[in-house]
């Protein structure tokens, strides 16, 4: 395909691994039970995306209990009550807390790809958190005998060392999932808190190869959980300028659901570094119904308006399911609208003479 496309991350579980999940949580099943149902849903993500023709694939997060604190999973030193995300419509999320060190990834993603890649023979790609979102785990008061300093520290090595592994692994590309960058302008429109998320994401990129950014990616949304945003009034003037210092070869923008996509289009052309790629969101995974392929072909058409066709590709706006809990969209729908993706993106191609 003359123009990339690619999935963001996410997809809705089968229920037989939500009701899986929900067993393993009360006791009901073991984890190899647990990890059999996953396996499972892993084969039919793989199998799935490769039959609509998508060019590069993901495991959807089937292992994933969610896309932003996984590599903790099972981490002692942690209590409930951490940082709550504040949703539109009124829900909520709420981080864990961190009581202790030193800090450590319990899960690291190059397990997820390492397993998924040996079900295809397609290129996978594959999403991290990043470390920003995860130095909000740390207290504000601070912990006895673990400084900030000392957390953040840890928190880069240990970032580091999951992206090398995913690219050791044979990833076609390690997006690092940025939700939080949009978030904290609406919590600071200052923009301290994003320059502050910004400097600490790229002393971990910094520690990569120019050629291994090149595969690095950073995908900034406003959130998407049950069908709600947390950050979609966000001003694109004021977050690409700074997302964009961000030391990654591509940027996965939502775009579908933006009000005034000529307005945002405008602004990251003029704002892009010269050799990165934009990819340009052209479904809304909140919106229940499913865009035609003529429709998705034509918002790629006004993005040819305003990027060059070597800095151009297109994605879903954000991950179909964040959460593992997150039944907002059947799985149907969202496969659904990734037909419609790829679909539309080869019109366009063909329409531009590519």
């Amino acid at each position: 395909m003359s123009i990339p496309t690619e999935p963001i991350g996410s997809l809705p579980r089968p229920r037989t691994l939500i009701q899986a999940l929900t067993d393993h949580a009360q006791g009901r099943i073991n984890d190899a039970d647990l990890a059999s149902v996953q396996d499972t849903a892993v084969a039919d993500t793989l199998d799935r995306l490769a039959q609509l023709g998508c060019p590069v694939l993901v495991d959807g997060d089937q292992r994933k209990p969610n896309s932003l604190t996984y590599p903790v999973t099972g981490l002692k030193s942690l209590t409930p009550d951490g940082v709550t995300i504040p949703f539109a419509d009124g829900h909520t999320r709420q981080l864990p807390m961190l009581t202790g060190g030193p800090f450590r990834y319990q899960v690291r993603a190059d397990s997820y790809l390492r397993a998924a890649r040996a079900r295809t023979q397609l290129p996978v790609k594959q999403a991290v958190v990043a470390p920003s979102l995860l130095s909000l785990l740390y207290p504000a008061g601070g912990i006895d005998g673990y400084s900030r300093e000392a957390f953040l520290g840890d928190l880069v090595d240990e970032a580091e060392a999951e992206i090398r592994g995913c690219l050791d692994a044979g990833a076609h590309r390690v997006q690092l999932d940025f939700t939080e960058g949009r978030l904290s302008l609406k919590l600071d429109p200052s923009g301290g808190v994003l320059n502050d998320f910004v400097a600490l994401n790229n002393k971990v990129l910094d520690r990569f190869s120019k050629d291994e950014r090149a595969r690095l990616g950073v995908h900034a949304d406003p959130g998407a959980d049950q069908g709600s945003s947390h950050s979609l009034d966000v001003d694109y003037a004021e977050l690409l300028p700074r997302l964009f210092r961000l030391q990654v070869g591509t940027f996965s923008l939502p775009l579908a659901c933006e009000p005034d996509r000529g307005r945002a289009l405008k602004i990251a052309a003029d704002q892009l570094p010269s050799g990165a790629r934009v990819f340009v969101g052209v479904t809304d995974p909140a919106d229940p119904r499913v865009e035609t392929p003529e429709e998705v072909r034509d918002r790629v058409l006004e993005a040819a308006q305003h990027l060059p066709m070597e800095q151009l590709g297109t994605c879903d706006d954000t991950g179909f399911a964040t959460f593992a809990d997150d039944t907002s969209t059947s799985r149907d729908t969202a496969f659904a609208k990734i037909e419609a993706r790829v679909r539309g993106t080869e019109l366009a191609a063909q329409a531009l003479g590519l």
